[in-house]
């Protein structure tokens, strides 16, 4: 789904703060090229009204990126997306590893072994590329609509 100004619409879960989740929400729109280096992002309260948040959570997910340097605030100037390539590189690989990490946590308990697990994954992964590829074309847009 997208919002008006042709972002992506968060969905929340119940688990984890909301705030964790918005921080997460921006990494995620940087490892996929969404947003970029040194781009505006929107105000606090833009970003309230734009997620249905409270407006104390927009301001602690912006506290907590301006703490791991994912975004800059210089004086009344608006928030950005850092330039620092390390740290926006790290992003990805961020993201992965913890994705990855909570899937074999989730995946031992059932003792798959490992080559029948790396081969039902490859299907799994080849078919929901398949499957994304005919929306795309049945939709005539692409990736990024």
């Amino acid at each position: 789904m997208h919002t008006n100004d042709g972002g992506t619409e968060v969905f929340f879960n119940n688990r984890d703060p909301v705030y964790l989740q918005v921080v997460r929400h921006f990494k995620e729109q940087i490892a996929t090229g969404r947003m970029e280096a040194g781009q505006v992002i929107p105000s606090r309260r833009e970003l309230a009204a734009l997620f249905k948040i409270n407006p104390n959570t927009a301001q602690r997910a912006y506290k907590e990126m301006e703490e791991q340097q994912l975004i800059v605030t210089e004086g009344n100037s608006p928030s950005r997306i850092t330039n620092q390539m390390e740290i926006l590189q790290s992003i990805r690989t961020e993201l992965l590893h913890d994705t990855v990490a909570a899937f074999i946590a989730s995946i031992r308990k059932i003792e798959v072994p490992i080559e029948e697990l790396l081969d039902l994954v490859e299907r799994e992964f080849n078919e929901a590329r398949l499957h994304e590829s005919t929306k795309i074309s049945d939709s005539g847009g692409d990736r990024n609509d």
